[in-house]
């Protein structure tokens, strides 16, 4: 019995490994805070830098949130994950570990904690992190396409002027008022901004994230995020994908 049991504990977390390993494959970038919520600076002891540094070594195409972004991952953040280290440290001992979330902040991947017992922070979280980037390693991840990149491709390629223009065609998911992008008002809320329209009424609740000019809007399977000047809400009702333009103001 206990051979049994044994054997099919190490085949569930066999099967699970590959199904988060598929998963994250799908996956094309990762992008890594400036940041993290533990640190009161930018990139204080190098931390988002190492980070960055890490993904890359085992194959991602990593970002950190402050950069250019590629084109494809400004217009769909879906297409990339959020890199975020967390802090476990006890009194002695420096503890991290990795997360992996998806552009609903789900997270996706949780890598096993990473311990230093040094003294010097910038050490102890840098021998941290590498003890932790080991679970990230062992994903041996290469990108395999969904196909997402290629359907926002082409329909930027088949009507580039939609964003830019307001004497062409629009998408028939763009809200858009007498020519102009809708408006909305943004008032701080706990963790983030409620978004009014002109009637008033409340059109979202946008939550902050791990990124920059980009919220997690509540109630919603979905995401609000930065375009040039624009904002762009992209969400599901049911298993329909809905994206609008906003001009917001805040």
């Amino acid at each position: 019995m206990k051979a049994n049991r044994m054997f099919l504990v190490i085949f569930c977390l066999i099967t699970l490994t590959g199904y988060s390993q598929k998963k994250i494959n799908n996956y094309k970038y990762v992008v890594v805070p400036n940041r993290f919520d533990f640190l009161k600076q930018d990139d204080q002891y190098q931390t988002s830098s190492l980070t960055k540094f890490l993904f890359k070594k085992y194959g991602f195409k990593v970002y950190l949130d402050n950069e250019t972004l590629p084109d494809d991952l400004s217009r769909n953040r879906c297409l990339g994950l959020t890199g975020v280290v967390k802090d476990a440290s006890s009194l002695f001992t420096t503890k991290t570990f990795v997360e992996l979330r998806d552009c609903n902040n789900n997270v996706v991947f949780t890598s096993e904690e990473g311990k230093s017992k040094l003294k010097d922070y910038k050490k102890a979280y840098h021998e941290s992190i590498r003890n932790a980037f080991n679970s990230v390693k062992n994903l041996r991840y290469k990108y395999v396409s969904s196909g997402d990149e290629e359907v926002v491709e082409t329909k930027q390629l088949s009507a580039p002027s939609q964003v830019i223009s307001t004497n062409v065609k629009t998408s028939s998911n763009e809200k858009v008022i007498n020519g102009n992008l809708e408006l909305l008002y943004a008032q701080p809320v706990t963790n983030g901004f409620q978004l009014i329209d002109n009637k008033p009424e409340r059109v979202f609740i946008a939550l902050k994230s791990e990124l920059r000019d980009v919220f997690i809007l509540k109630n919603k399977n979905g995401i609000i995020y930065k375009v040039g000047s624009s904002w762009k809400a992209e969400y599901f009702e049911g298993e329909k994908k809905i994206t609008k333009l906003y001009n917001v103001k805040f």
